[in-house]
């Protein structure tokens, strides 16, 4: 099964196949302000479920917890997905970019020392990796 995940105005976008190997909820402050949002959903794909990248993309590199390089729409700005150094054989897509219906189902629940007190998750949810 492939799946596509676009940005905002849907001119960009990267296409995987198959299911994804990690499937999260992150609380980290680095996702955080990448969604701007109390949270992240990151799911990541080996590198070589990647089919292709479409669109007019550009990327930046942050270097937190670990360097990242980023890629966002430069129509909307919607970040899209990026390549991490702790996760180096994997590419992480946002979530929420696929549409809807299709975004995987989060399995773990990540940087839970951020969480904000208010937001509650399903206890089926794995703490950590």
């Amino acid at each position: 099964m492939n799946l596509t995940a676009t940005c905002c105005c849907e001119r960009s976008g990267i296409t995987v196949e198959g299911t994804p190997v990690i499937s999260a909820v992150c609380h980290c402050d680095n996702c955080k302000k990448r969604t701007g949002s109390a949270f992240g959903v990151s799911v990541y794909f080996k590198n070589n479920q990647v089919i292709s990248t479409f669109g007019n993309t550009e990327s930046y590199k942050i270097n937190k917890e670990a360097e990242q390089e980023r890629h966002f729409c430069k129509t909307c700005g919607s970040t899209i997905y990026w390549n991490t150094s702790s996760f180096p054989e994997h590419t992480g897509v946002a979530g929420g970019c696929f549409g809807v219906g299709l975004i995987p189902e989060p399995v773990y629940t990540l940087s839970n020392k951020n969480k904000c007190t208010w937001l509650e998750l399903s206890s089926d949810l794995k703490h950590e990796l």
